[in-house]
């Protein structure tokens, strides 16, 4: 018999860190629960939010969207991210071209950068670092409810205004800013 050394402490390899498939696949398990997305409080006029515990140490959010709301554009900075619609629907708006990190306040886009995606109830996605959208309640009658993953933990989200082709840089927040 055989016996191995015990490998010490400091050899062993840390966890990894949460893939995009990991963080859709915490979304859409945590849209299943059913008793879960019931406990948020939906409010008629502004988006409500609780945090939840992520996996491998992600930023996770269970998000109430009355009808009519939205998020303007924005972007997750250095953060890899995932959402999926528990009830209601979304509509998604992206772009389909990296920006710039820092450095710029206005961009001109060029045709064919933009898409557009709706996302019924147990339909989500991932999306990787800078993705810029805006996400948007339709409905003019019916609340939507959205579980959303980052990683690592949001450390900004940079706000834009749109106007046709035109991107512009308005805002930069922190955390501090929305915790």
């Amino acid at each position: 018999m055989s016996v191995s050394p015990a490998t010490p402490a400091s050899a062993t390899p840390a966890a990894a860190s949460p893939t995009q498939a990991d963080l859709l696949d915490f979304v859409r398990r945590t849209a299943a629960d059913a008793e879960l997305i019931a406990s948020l409080p939906l409010d008629p006029e502004g988006r409500t939010w609780v945090r939840l515990d992520g996996p491998g140490g992600s930023e996770a959010w269970l998000i109430g969207w009355p009808p009519g709301s939205g998020t303007g554009w924005h972007d997750h900075a250095d953060s890899i991210g995932a959402f999926t619609t528990a009830a209601g629907a979304l509509r998604e708006f992206s772009l389909a071209a990296r920006l710039p990190t820092d450095g710029w306040r206005t961009l001109e886009l060029t045709e064919g950068v933009d898409r557009e995606r709706v996302l019924p109830a147990g339909r989500g996605r991932s999306f990787g670092r800078h993705h810029v959208h805006e996400v948007l309640n339709d409905s003019t009658d019916r609340h939507a409810v959205s579980v959303h993953a980052y990683y690592p933990p949001l450390p900004r989200i940079r706000r834009y205004s749109r106007s046709g082709s035109v991107l512009r840089l308005e805002q930069v927040e922190r955390p501090e800013d929305w915790q």
